[in-house]
């Protein structure tokens, strides 16, 4: 297991590009709760990240001059890359020009930013299991495995991820990058699975109609982003280098267990469910079960929620936020 990094952790600068988003807000939240100093990067402010520092700045087009003063101006010891190009705010109808900008070409002006900050300043690389492309169903899908992704979104997300390892082996960069497994948990992207499914039973609860979904046959590897942003913070805080490491359970479900499963865990039956088999339409391969040995051993990292408990939060927090608002 890798030591930490010299001196408290407390006292890194931590910028979150992306900040805003799914993983990004956990990522804020929990470094914040570590005594990071937290700069939240994105397009525009959201409400949840009101008790950060905030920089607005359009990733997708920013250069590398503007990124390297903003990173210079805040004395940023540590980024953390959360950006997307599938990001679920904005959907993912992305040509294929679209996906490039954000997935590789940030990741390259990022890079070159890094060369103009005085000291080395560390990156965590937010990558995806689906880098690797399809694999036969079964597979245990291990960072020796030889990518070979098929899709725009796919292609885009390994050539930004090469970048980042390329940089780590030539010395130019510090850091790593994680390839993260499908996500479930609080706050989901309205775009993603989880998020679809949290609005299709949110509508079904109010008119009281059935909650249809329409399911493929995958079977993915689903983990809790807030284990997600705990992996995170231990790669900031590490001195590992130059490596991927997969971020997942450990565990594959197919889609109509993992359905089910989030109805239940948030109190309704599952005969609610109007399911509908088909083709759906995905980013990635129709297997992922991550190898998470690495994570265990270089960064001392395990996810700790069950599925269940996290399909749960997810429920409980939207209600939450969607609470109808009682007049006096």
């Amino acid at each position: 297991m890798a030591t930490p990094r010299p001196g408290a952790p407390g006292a890194l600068r931590t910028a979150v590009l992306g900040g805003t988003g799914w993983l990004g807000r956990h990522v804020c939240e929990l470094a914040a709760r570590r005594g990071h100093h937290v700069l939240a990067v994105a397009r525009r402010p959201r409400p949840h990240v009101a008790t950060h520092q905030f920089a607005e700045l359009d990733l997708a087009r920013a250069s590398p001059e503007s990124i390297g003063r903003l990173l210079r101006e805040h004395r940023v010891d540590v980024v953390v890359n959360a950006t997307d190009a599938a990001n679920a705010t904005d959907g993912w109808a992305r040509t294929d020009e679209d996906l490039a900008d954000l997935n590789l070409g940030l990741v390259r002006r990022l890079l070159a930013a890094l060369g103009t900050v005085e000291g080395r300043v560390r990156l965590v690389h937010i990558g995806t299991m689906h880098e690797y492309g399809e694999v036969p169903a079964g597979t245990v899908m291990d960072e020796a495995l030889h990518p070979r992704p098929v899709t725009p979104y796919t292609r885009s997300k390994l050539a930004g991820s090469q970048a980042v390892l390329a940089a780590t082996r030539t010395g130019a960069a510090d850091g790593l990058v994680l390839r993260v497994a499908n996500v479930s948990g609080p706050h989901p992207s309205p775009e993603s699975f989880p998020g679809k499914l949290v609005a299709l039973l949110r509508e079904a609860v109010a008119t009281g109609d059935r909650m249809p979904v329409t399911l493929g046959d995958a079977l993915r590897d689903f983990v809790d982003v807030r284990d997600v942003a705990e992996a995170v913070l231990k790669a900031v805080e590490s001195t590992a280098t130059g490596q991927a490491v997969n971020i997942g359970s450990g565990t594959a479900v197919d889609m109509p267990t993992l359905v089910r499963l989030f109805v239940t865990a948030a109190g309704y039956p599952a005969e609610i469910l109007d399911e509908r088999a088909q083709e759906v339409r995905s980013l990635g391969g129709a297997w992922t079960r991550a190898d998470i040995q690495r994570a265990a051993h270089l960064l001392g990292w395990r996810p700790r929620t069950t599925l269940a408990e996290s399909l749960r939060d997810m429920w409980r927090t939207d209600r939450a936020e969607h609470r109808p608002v009682v007049g006096r």
